[in-house]
């Protein structure tokens, strides 16, 4: 993968546009799980405004995580900070595997689960909210120990454009 001095505004932007879909969803997105038994048990989809929302910023999650992605492989991340142990390389890299992993499944399962009427489907997306959970918590507490503890700028790489 390419190296880079800094993201760049797009990738800035878009993580924190992904970011607050994400905690949106986690928020507010019990709305659909009604909605979606009452779709099973009766057969029709309601397009309320709860469903529709939750349709839509997790469309969204998936889109942005797919440009994202691109712009990661295209354009290139910044370098690990100096001193990074072999350890918390190998923590930073499989939480963030996981959370692009995540941000593509995740919605793509659950738009399987509303379209395709499975509840099969449904149960594993909302089986992935607890993980999501966990990963974005990891991924919060890896920034701020590096912004307080640490105390190498990483955070403002994610702020400030650079590069």
């Amino acid at each position: 993968m390419t190296t880079t001095a800094g993201y760049s505004r797009t990738q800035i932007s878009l993580h924190w546009l992904v970011a607050a879909l994400i905690l949106f969803q986690l928020i507010f997105g019990e709305e659909i799980g009604s909605a979606f038994d009452a779709m099973l048990d009766s057969g029709v989809a309601s397009y309320d405004l709860a469903a529709v929302t939750h349709i839509a910023a997790g469309v969204g999650v998936l889109l942005f995580a797919l440009w994202r992605l691109a712009l990661r492989f295209t354009r290139g991340v910044p370098v690990a900070p100096a001193g990074e142990s072999l350890v918390q390389g190998l923590l930073a890299n499989a939480t963030h595997a996981i959370l692009y992993v995540m941000m593509i499944v995740v919605p793509v399962v659950g738009l399987y689960a509303w379209f395709g009427g499975s509840e099969d489907a449904g149960d594993l997306h909302s089986w992935a909210k607890p993980a999501f959970i966990i990963l974005v918590g990891l991924h919060v507490l890896g920034a701020l120990y590096h912004q307080f503890v640490l105390k190498d700028g990483l955070l403002r790489r994610m702020m400030r454009a650079g590069g």
